[in-house]
């Protein structure tokens, strides 16, 4: 088995089922003849998920696609780890289910590892739904990356970006993330006390640590649809919770004080601005993440 894709649902059937549709679409033979395979983890959804999923592989009859039922739903990377754990690829691909595929340019991605084994994490290409390049690589979360990520770094192209040559990053977008199982199993993993968001950067960072690189590909083509899983409430809360934990595991005290400086007062910032335009969106967000910051 050459390449194992695992894609996570929560009550997204029907974007799941798209997603299957145009894996099929490209992959059909790769997954007739075991040269690759879907692994769907459920992350308990409370609807009939499974089993539309279920019904939708079996009429089209999709092969070498299967369906794990989890009886909680503890987070993407925890989600993601119990895929990876009955996989059978040399390649794992963690694949968002907000996406659909355009090409066959896994199966390249896959070839382009093979040829360069130094490479141990290769990122692809991700679009907006207009064809437009969407940011698929980042900066480590350094204290000055910290900063610009929390007061708009990411409008200036200066932290998030989309190389046009295949060429060495930090770190590549969970939402098409493809590493070597080994390299995975090494690594432990995906860091479950991370529940969504930023799990990508620090498994990277992690990788980084450990000597090994990783690579972005731009030769690809994948819509995603971002956050059409969550509300970007939900995104923002976590990615303050994720941050804090990930200076808490890796950095030191004093940058430690300092992140936490910068979410208050991205925060309290907001909560001005909200009470000011009476928008309670701002207002009820901000709340919620101050209170994770502390």
């Amino acid at each position: 088995m050459l390449i194992s894709i695992v894609t996570l649902n929560y009550q997204k059937k029907e974007l799941t089922i798209a997603c299957l549709h145009s894996l099929w679409e490209h992959f059909a033979m790769e997954l007739q003849n075991n040269t690759m395979e879907v692994i769907i983890i459920d992350n308990d959804s409370q609807d009939d998920s499974v089993a539309a999923i279920l019904e939708e592989i079996r009429q089209k009859k999709f092969t070498n696609m299967r369906v794990i039922a989890n009886s909680s739903n503890a987070g993407f990377g925890a989600g993601c780890n119990k895929g990876a754990a009955v996989a059978t690829g040399k390649y794992l691909l963690f694949l968002n289910n907000d996406t659909v595929v355009k090409d066959t340019g896994f199966v390249k991605m896959a070839q382009y590892c093979d040829s360069h084994p130094e490479i141990a994490i290769l990122g692809g290409q991700l679009r907006n739904g207009d064809g437009s390049l969407q940011a698929s690589t980042g900066k480590f979360y350094t204290p000055l990356y910290a900063s610009l990520l929390l007061f708009g770094g990411q409008r200036f192209g200066i932290l998030d970006k989309s190389p046009k040559t295949i060429q060495k990053t930090d770190w590549v977008k969970g939402a098409l993330f493809m590493i070597r199982k080994e390299i995975f199993e090494q690594l432990g993993g995906f860091d479950e006390n991370i529940f969504m968001y930023t799990e990508d950067m620090e498994l990277c960072y992690r990788a980084h640590l450990a000597g090994k690189q990783t690579y972005f590909y731009p030769d690809i083509m994948v819509v995603h649809k971002d956050h059409a899983s969550t509300s970007k409430t939900f995104a923002i809360v976590n990615i303050y919770k994720n941050l804090s934990y990930f200076y808490k595991k890796h950095r030191s005290p004093g940058e430690q004080h300092y992140l936490k400086f910068l979410l208050r007062t991205k925060a309290l910032t907001m909560i001005k601005v909200g009470k000011m335009f009476g928008n309670r969106y701002l207002i009820e967000t901000y709340e919620q993440a101050l209170k994770v910051v502390g």
